[in-house]
């Protein structure tokens, strides 16, 4: 059992970590309303900036 729940806690720390991420180093707290438009593509390029932001060693270890 101890097993079962130790792999459901690495799912869900790979899935939430994105979100800690959106939420600590860029500030995304509370959406002001502007419109689903809006806020979807907002979150989309977030999201794009969290995954750089996360696979900044690699990238810069393929650069340098």
């Amino acid at each position: 059992m101890d097993a079962l729940e130790r792999t459901k806690a690495r799912i869900r720390a790979k899935g939430e970590h994105p979100f800690r991420v959106l939420k600590c180093q860029f500030g995304y707290r509370k959406t002001p309303y502007r419109g689903l438009a809006k806020n979807g593509a907002q979150l989309n390029v977030l999201f794009a900036l969290v995954n750089l932001w996360l696979a900044r060693k690699a990238l810069l270890a393929a650069t340098g």
